[in-house]
């Protein structure tokens, strides 16, 4: 669900009396206008668009429910029903915040500013991917079994970790090693290096960043562009930098304007609506289960729908589906209002905390389950109570972030 396409997307700026105010940006925020890749030096304030964070917390929240061990809430997120999920949203948007932050400086500032500012967040989120594997390995550890003797180290596949720590902390250390539950952060830090080059590219020529996206896309595709996961088989990343970067640098660049979202039509939204409806047959596993005839059809599909490369159905069902979502928030999102909106959209301000503490969280929230029983009452409490601390979380990253010692 997200926001390929919105109507102009404005820059992030001044905020709105409708839209959360966020911890992590100032006031007003000066962007240079730019027309493909040249700066004008005009700078310019908008109001905040409160869309960014209202969809980037919903998909915080859908990620704590696919996290979440047997879960049956997530048979009833977008991804059962589609060939997208909320990792399009987290990396889209991510794009789109990105544009925010490292574009203006490299606009307003210039490439050392640029390179050090994209350092800075690398390596902030290197050491929250170290200590989210940290303690997810410990709790693990400590817990031990389910009540059905299972090893809860075995259902991550960390026992190998467990067997030779030395040669695997060497390889966690230097992202050689990336079991499937920790593999989104790896990813957005190639993602992140790559920033740099695109903005050098766009001030090369306008077309010259988009002719990498793809050609690095295409590479990901063909087998050719790929980074091992573990030291002892040929196994690749679950999600390929080199394919996602083409989404999160879609996003990117329309917020910086140099891609043209599509304007509001009544005949791209129908468009829209039949894409996304025509998918469910192929995706939604009941129908799967029932009709062998969709079964193979969803198999030969396989390798535009692969979520490791980043197939092309995936970013056409996303792309549907943002559409659709900016026409129901309305122009510049002027519906989403409301103190479960405003809640949300907090959740979507503090994206990294909220993130790493659901990862760990959805583990817990698992452990707890298998103890007290999967009933549909358990289930819901649990999941309500995940959803409540990541709230909590993020108001209290926001309320630190304002540094109120210094008041």
């Amino acid at each position: 669900m997200s926001y390929v396409t919105s109507l102009r997307l404005p820059a992030y700026g001044k905020t709105s009396p409708s839209s959360p105010a966020s911890s992590t940006s100032p006031t007003t925020t000066e962007r240079s206008e730019t027309k493909g890749a040249f700066s004008t030096g005009r700078a310019l304030k908008r109001e905040r668009d409160p869309r960014l964070d209202f969809f980037r917390g919903v998909g915080m929240l859908i990620i704590l429910l696919a996290h979440i061990p047997n879960d049956r809430w997530a048979l009833w997120i977008p991804a059962r029903f589609g060939f997208s999920d909320a990792t399009e949203m987290f990396v889209f948007l991510s794009g789109m915040a990105s544009a925010i932050a490292f574009g203006t400086t490299f606009d307003r500032n210039g490439a050392s500013a640029l390179i050090a500012r994209t350092a800075q967040r690398i390596w902030q989120i290197y050491w929250a991917h170290v200590i989210v594997f940290i303690v997810v390995v410990a709790l693990m550890t400590a817990v031990g079994t389910a009540p059905s003797g299972n090893s809860y180290l075995g259902q991550l596949n960390l026992i190998p970790f467990i067997k030779d720590p030395g040669q695997l902390l060497a390889g966690l250390l230097t992202l050689r090693y990336v079991p499937n539950y920790f593999d989104i952060l790896p990813m957005y830090i190639v993602i992140l290096a790559l920033l740099p080059v695109m903005l050098f590219a766009e001030r090369v020529h306008r077309a010259l960043p988009f002719v990498a996206m793809v050609g690095l896309w295409l590479l990901a595709q063909f087998g050719y562009a790929r980074f091992s996961a573990e030291p002892w088989s040929d196994r690749q990343w679950f999600l390929n930098p080199f394919g996602w970067q083409l989404l999160f640098f879609t996003g990117f660049f329309i917020m910086r304007g140099s891609i043209q979202p599509p304007r509001r039509s009544r005949r791209l939204l129908a468009l829209a609506v039949l894409c996304v409806v025509a998918t469910v047959p192929f995706a939604w596993y009941i129908l799967l289960d029932a009709e062998p005839f969709l079964r193979r059809i969803a198999v030969d599909l396989a390798p535009l729908t692969d979520k490791t490369q980043f197939g092309l159905l995936r970013f056409v069902h996303f792309s549907a589906l943002a559409y659709i979502a900016v026409h129901v928030v309305g122009e510049r999102g002027r519906r989403l209002k409301g103190p479960i909106v405003r809640a949300v959209s907090v959740v979507g301000q503090q994206s990294l905390a909220v993130f790493v503490t659901g990862m760990v969280l959805a583990q817990g929230i698992g452990i707890v389950l298998d103890a007290a029983g999967r009933g549909p009452l358990a289930e819901a409490a649990g999941n309500i109570a995940g959803f409540t601390i990541l709230i909590a979380t993020a108001y209290l990253v926001g309320w630190f972030k304002t540094l109120p010692w210094r008041a």
